[in-house]
């Protein structure tokens, strides 16, 4: 009989980060193995995952960006949440394919509603005429939401995304899968942790703060990896791309401008 599975996607995650920040993702390297992996470009987050999950290239899977510019709206729009986007097989039809049995838990990776698997989780904020922007989330099937929140608290979506972003978001997603691991023992269970992506953006990969940001996620990853030992899972740590150190800036928005593709206006609101 085959293992069950752990993808762990520590978001930002090199090698360079394994050591004494990192001991329990440095066990699972040292205790296994460890090999680099390529990325994709565009090296973001939709593209990537994409990628791991079909085993192809953006322009064979379609997504070729975190969003598209749609000529005919004139509008830019950025992470979509539907799966019917990614085209190809993914990794947990084959199994289902090869199994009947075969059961998957899609823990906030990204194009998560309406995937063909039996548990999933991901951000879906409420939107109300007034124009505030509520935290809620989206599951399969629709009563997981109730279940974990009723015992971790509403997702803490203005940590997940925005300026506010921290550690507080991947602790609640790490506690949420730990909890669907024990109690439902999916056949392969994929779980994102982005902590690390929000100051390796902010800072930079040589900011001395990346050690503790290392230290808080090795932590989560740690509760998620002895979770896993328990259960007689394998499991798999990668990243979906790593954050260098740039010395000179590309200014997008500028190219655009000098190209036509931009111009600004003034509102009410401001620019």
């Amino acid at each position: 009989m085959t293992k069950p599975l752990l993808i762990l996607n520590v978001v930002g995650l090199t090698h360079d980060m394994l050591g004494p920040n990192a001991p329990h993702l440095t066990r699972l390297a040292n205790e296994g193995f460890a090999r680099p992996l390529g990325t994709v470009l565009p090296a973001v987050t939709c593209s990537a995952q994409s990628t791991m999950l079909t085993g192809t290239l953006p322009r064979e899977h379609g997504i070729v960006a975190n969003g598209w510019y749609f000529r005919d709206l004139a509008e830019v729009w950025l992470w979509r949440q539907s799966n019917r986007l990614v085209a190809g097989e993914r990794i947990y039809d084959a199994g289902k394919a090869r199994d009947p049995a075969y059961t998957t838990a899609k823990m906030f990776w990204w194009y998560n509603m309406y995937a063909a698997v039996e548990f999933s989780m991901t951000p879906r904020p409420s939107y109300p005429a007034d124009g505030r922007k509520i935290m809620d989330s989206y599951s399969q099937p629709a009563g997981l939401k109730d279940e974990l929140q009723a015992k971790y608290g509403v997702f803490p979506l203005f940590k997940f995304w925005g300026p506010g972003a921290d550690i507080t978001s991947s602790r609640w997603i790490a506690d949420a899968s730990i909890d669907v691991m024990r109690q439902h023992r999916p056949s392969l269970t994929l779980v994102y942790l982005p902590h690390l992506d929000y100051n390796l953006q902010r800072l930079g990969p040589n900011d001395p703060r990346i050690a503790e940001d290392v230290r808080l996620i090795d932590a989560e990853a740690g509760k998620l990896i002895d979770v896993a030992c328990e259960l007689g899972m394998e499991i798999i740590a990668l990243s979906e791309y790593a954050i260098t150190a740039a010395s000179k800036p590309v200014h997008i928005n500028r190219v655009l401008r000098e190209h036509g593709y931009l111009t600004v206006r003034k509102e009410a609101l401001g620019w």
